[in-house]
């Protein structure tokens, strides 16, 4: 039978938690100080602890250092500071979750339930190391610099607790994706994972989709309507853009999360729920709250455990691992067997992808789309497209000496590129035909061609040769 040491200077603390965990069928223990708790440790070791942070003798982060890391002793610190930065602490020191007095009773049930599978995440997230030594994978992340590396030992940490976490990364880091990770590492992976884009939803409606609504609670409401955080129940809610949430929507956020309870628009019965949240902005979040786009009490309730992800540009070799997944999920679904020439290879590592992972995923797709048909490699494609007219003045140098055809091959490349990548407009430009222009890229080794070119092209194979 699991049994359970609380350690507590507070005597009803102590009797409240040994009655509820009783209920739960589990045998207890009791301290009131660090060497009350170092000698029921002894007499028998725990499969979980609940301590308070500060004791008379101590702090209860100091349990650690009396437990043995491969035991799998669940440790639940407890604090009443609002703030729960001691909290932080623990958990970034190995604590499971973390409880704020007065404490919610409930909130320890659902505690107990998910503890005994915790271990089990354990030894999940170890073979996840194992994996990214080898392929680069860390759960659905991709990637093994240094800087990654780095965010994975901290989703490892905070994953399988219930802390709230802050993502913050430019747009197209990855955030949703890493807040995926976090969620399939909890142990609230067999419950729903949502995503939601606060900047994306109407002011007037955003209420209505957290929280859901009444039949008939205002004008269009014909039914019954549950929001996210009743439909996100025992799962994980992740709020993309927090700072784009109306300040007004933040105060009704803060009180659920206090509370767990919230209430439907169009009725007063207060619904409880017990959801993880992670948040995530492409701001400065502390920037943020000095500009009024987020609450103050809000940030420190949400910024629990913040992670930041990197940009790829500080990612090294991680653009090229990426670039190749990308591309081999498109052989995978379209049957081809294209690989990246030496010239892309090297643009994709010196190019600073503004955009990020999103970008060079564009990317990517976009170089296996124009490349041919029976083309075993992608196409050589400008990495900012423009649909703005060449520039005037725009010149090339063509050193004397230099042949026909050579001269004509690097006016007809540079003209290309000046029209970023579109036949029909560099063929105008160039005062040949669409023919002509294919015939003279077959030459050159680059047969790529523009799907939007295709009308132009079949047109142009019947057409007469300049």
């Amino acid at each position: 039978m699991p049994h359970v040491l609380i350690v507590d200077d507070d005597a009803s603390t102590r009797e409240a938690l040994s009655a509820i965990i009783g209920e739960d069928g589990l045998t207890t223990a009791t301290a009131g100080d660090l060497r009350e708790a170092r000698i029921q440790l002894v007499r028998q070791m725990p499969d979980v602890v609940f301590t308070d942070l500060k004791l008379p003798d101590g702090s209860g982060v100091e349990l650690f250092e009396d437990l043995d890391p491969r035991s799998g002793v669940e440790v639940i610190v407890i604090t009443g500071h609002a703030t729960v930065e001691s909290a932080v602490n623990a958990l970034k020191m190995g604590a499971t979750d973390y409880l704020v007095k007065p404490i919610n009773m409930q909130r320890v049930k659902a505690i107990l339930s998910r503890l005994p599978r915790a271990g089990d995440l354990k030894a999940e997230i170890g073979t996840l190391r194992g994996e990214l030594r080898r392929m680069g994978r860390f759960g659905l992340m991709l990637g093994n610099s240094p800087a990654m590396q780095e965010v994975y030992d901290q989703i490892g940490r905070v994953a399988p607790t219930a802390a709230s976490v802050m993502l913050v990364g430019e747009s197209g880091t990855g955030k949703e994706v890493a807040a995926q990770t976090l969620h399939e590492l909890s142990l609230r992976r067999k419950h729903a994972f949502l995503a939601v884009n606060c900047g994306a939803i109407s002011p007037n409606l955003i209420e209505s989709e957290m929280f859901g609504h009444e039949r008939g609670s205002f004008t269009g409401a014909d039914r019954q309507h549950k929001g996210y955080f009743e439909r996100a129940n025992g799962g994980t809610l992740f709020l993309d853009e927090i700072t784009e949430m109306p300040i007004e929507l933040q105060v009704k956020l803060l009180r659920v999360l206090e509370t767990g309870m919230f209430m439907r628009v169009g009725t007063t019965k207060e619904i409880e729920t017990d959801v993880r949240l992670i948040a995530a902005t492409n701001r400065d979040p502390e920037q943020a709250v000095l500009e009024g786009k987020l609450r103050l009490d809000l940030y420190h309730r949400l910024n629990v455990f913040p992670i930041s992800l990197p940009p790829l540009r500080d990612r090294g070799k991680d653009v090229e691992l990426l670039a190749q997944a990308f591309l081999d999920e498109l052989n995978e679904r379209h049957g081809t067997k294209k690989h990246f020439p030496p010239a892309v290879k090297e643009m994709l590592l010196s190019y600073p992808w503004p955009g990020n992972v999103r970008e060079l995923k564009n990317y990517v797709q976009r170089a296996h789309i124009m490349s041919g048909a029976d083309s075993d490699s992608t196409a050589t494609v400008p990495l900012q497209i423009t649909l703005s007219k060449p520039a005037a003045g725009t010149a090339i140098t063509i050193p004397f000496g230099t042949s026909l055809a050579e001269a004509d091959r690097q006016l007809i490349l540079a003209t290309l590129e000046q029209c970023g990548g579109v036949k029909t407009r560099a063929a105008e430009i160039l005062g040949i035909s669409l023919k002509t222009l294919y015939n003279r890229l077959v030459e050159y080794g680059n047969d790529a061609r523009e799907e939007g070119d295709s009308a132009d092209e079949s047109r142009a194979l019947g057409g007469a040769d300049a």
